[in-house]
């Protein structure tokens, strides 16, 4: 477990023009968050509010089903390398209907075993842009038949939405949760 590069948020740590929405949000949350993500963004409530909500579309409002939605989060945390999305993720992904062995193949960075098309659509748009920064002709054009215009949109903002939340987890150091069940992810 790594220590978090932060202290953790306390009303009178934040920008005073942001309490009010630090209360909101403490509030709601039950406490500070200690860990992930949550942790470094409460320093600045107003930033969190937003990406909280965007979050919330994407998990409950989205086109995506949760299956897709879940393993275009395995694969963004796995070719950022982000302990805590992996950590967070891969039993709910597997709980959604990703296999067992394909969860484990993108941990270990070893060959997948078949993919359905679906499947095959979010790892090859996954794994090209952040390999690349560019999503090929091809990758573009399966994801859109598989998810259609809003589904591919939204596919990029769930690994868009990912990249953020990882840059924030492993830019600022923050610890795992101590209770996490998955392996660390081979870095």
């Amino acid at each position: 477990m790594t220590v978090a590069r932060l202290p953790l948020a306390t009303r009178e740590s934040v920008p005073e023009t942001q309490r009010t929405t630090f209360d909101e949000m403490v509030k709601g949350l039950g406490s500070v968050p200690r860990y992930g993500p949550g942790s470094v963004l409460i320093h600045v409530p107003r930033a969190h509010q937003w990406a909280t909500l965007l979050n919330h579309y994407l998990r409950e409002e989205s086109s995506l089903p949760k299956k897709i939605q879940e393993l275009a989060m395995l694969v963004t945390a796995r070719e950022l390398d982000c302990q805590h999305i992996w950590n967070a993720h891969a039993a709910s992904a597997r709980k959604a209907g990703v296999r067992s062995e394909i969860v484990d193949a993108l941990r270990d960075r070893k060959e997948l075993p078949g993919l359905a098309a679906d499947e095959a659509a979010v790892v090859h748009y996954g794994r090209e842009f952040f390999r690349t920064h560019r999503v090929s002709r091809g990758a573009f054009q399966a994801a859109l038949e598989q998810f259609g215009r809003q589904g591919v949109v939204e596919l990029g903002l769930v690994m868009g939405n990912y990249s953020l939340l990882a840059l924030l987890i492993n830019s600022f150091d923050t610890d795992l949760p101590p209770d996490r069940t998955e392996p660390l992810l081979p870095v």
